[in-house]
């Protein structure tokens, strides 16, 4: 038992090297030159046996710093031929180095753990050093909202969108703003948040960006939903009595023409203008009705088809009126097993308000060209593209197309595009423009 204790071992000797040399100077004191050297030598080789034990002590131990300084802790020490004055010595070692390990390894699967959630999120996350710029880590999400495989700093942002850059470097910990992300022609609303942390005596910024385009789209529709509802109940129930009183009041003159003597022709301006007052009425009957449909729609009837089969219905539909404007509709599929899960009629809706427009864009073309494409993207969603090379949509009209009342055209009603965006909300998808003057328009429908 007192073998197997180092602290006891390394006691006993200390006590038996001091020992010894009282003993062998007490001998010399006395005469006993002999005796003397034999204990003297005994002294000697305690002392030296005594450094052995401590050299390989401190050889072990730098060994085993080395390993802690280099994070590798996947040494063992060999306990079982190492000599026993060291034997605890590298147990110990080897305990707490599966120590380490085991929480190397826990820190290793919480960091792998939250690697995968944070690619997993839709929220994109941005980590650099607030005083070089040092972008240290980015998401998936954030380079697909970007599109951007890479950021070596912060500032090389501003040769993306320069306007953004200084929005996220201008953003305090603890902020939230709303701006615009501006990529391939399009913008994208996007909440900035923005958080600090300090590690090694190095200070970060950690910045989410949460696409929130969707979500205002969704509640702007509502909004505008809710102020038709209102606008043609009113319209309606105001108009449908004057147009109906009108029309009696003309009629009552039509019949009391006869009776009374009208050198003056105020009997005829006075119906005239009934007239006018009841056609004037209708016209705003219809127009609050046509705005009604807006609200109409409520459930499309989902069910699974080929996009290759909507394409044709679009050609067949609308191949007469292509061929006698002379316009080239230009179809491109290069995945015929394609499909959507959508209400197909309500598609065919959107799609023949979106050919009507590219028409009208085309028509002072010398080349009138639409091209009707679709494709899948890396992450499972379909996109259908109306292309023309008309004369385009200027930048401060972009923002405003989508608006209920709102048309370029002098006699458009303001409602096709309406409609059409709330059809693909309704699907859960979302319609997006990227138009060029002068060299054309693309809208694109994703499902």
């Amino acid at each position: 038992m007192i073998y197997n204790r180092p602290g006891l071992r390394l006691g006993i000797r200390l006590v038996l090297f001091a020992l010894a040399v009282a003993l062998a100077a007490y001998l010399f004191t006395e005469g006993k030159i002999l005796f003397g050297s034999i204990i003297l030598f005994t002294a000697i080789y305690i002392s030296v046996n005594l450094y052995e034990f401590l050299k390989k002590s401190q050889m072990e131990v730098k060994q085993f710093v080395e390993g802690v300084h280099y994070r590798d802790f996947s040494r063992h020490f060999d306990v079982k031929h190492a000599p026993a004055e060291v034997q605890s010595l590298r147990q110990g070692f080897n305990d707490i180095n599966s120590a380490f390990k085991v929480i190397s390894h826990e820190r290793e699967t919480q960091y792998q753990y939250l690697q995968k959630i944070l690619e997993l999120v839709d929220t994109g996350i941005l980590s650099y050093e607030i005083e070089t710029g040092n972008v240290m880590w980015m998401n998936e999400s954030l380079k697909k909202l970007l599109k951007i495989p890479y950021l070596k700093t912060v500032q090389s942002l501003d040769r993306r969108d320069a306007e953004l850059c200084v929005k996220v470097v201008d953003l305090k910990p603890g902020e939230n703003i709303v701006t615009d992300i501006h990529t391939d022609r399009t913008s994208l609303k996007v909440l900035l948040s923005a958080t600090a942390f300090q590690t090694n005596n190095k200070r970060y910024k950690l910045v989410a960006f949460q696409n929130v385009n969707e979500a205002l789209d969704e509640t702007e529709s509502k909004a505008w939903q809710k102020l038709l509802r209102v606008m043609t109940h009113e319209i309606m129930n105001s108009i449908a009595p004057i147009s109906s009183l009108a029309d009696t009041l003309k009629n009552r003159l039509q019949h009391s023409s006869d009776l009374v003597d009208d050198e003056t022709g105020t009997l005829e301006d006075l119906s005239l203008g009934m007239e006018t007052i009841k056609r004037r009425s209708e016209g705003l009957l219809k127009f609050a009705q046509t705005y009604r449909n807006l609200n109409m729609i409520t459930a499309p009837n989902l069910q699974k088809f080929y996009v290759k089969d909507l394409f044709k219905t679009q050609h067949r539909l609308m191949q007469p009126t292509l061929q006698q404007k002379n316009i080239e509709l230009e179809i491109i599929l290069k995945e015929p097993e394609l499909q959507v899960e959508a209400d197909i009629n309500l598609i065919e809706q959107v799609l023949i308000n979106l050919l009507l427009n590219a028409m009208e864009a085309v028509k002072e073309k010398p080349h009138p060209t639409i091209i009707l494409t679709a494709s899948k993207s890396e992450n499972g969603r379909v996109a259908v593209k109306v292309v023309d090379n008309g004369s385009g949509i200027e930048d401060e009209v972009l923002d405003k197309i989508f608006i209920p009342f709102f048309s370029t055209k002098k006699s458009g009603s303001g409602i096709g595009l309406s409609l059409c965006k709330q059809i693909m909300m309704l699907h859960k998808g979302n319609i997006h423009v990227q138009s060029v003057m002068n060299e054309g328009t693309a809208f694109i429908l994703q499902f």
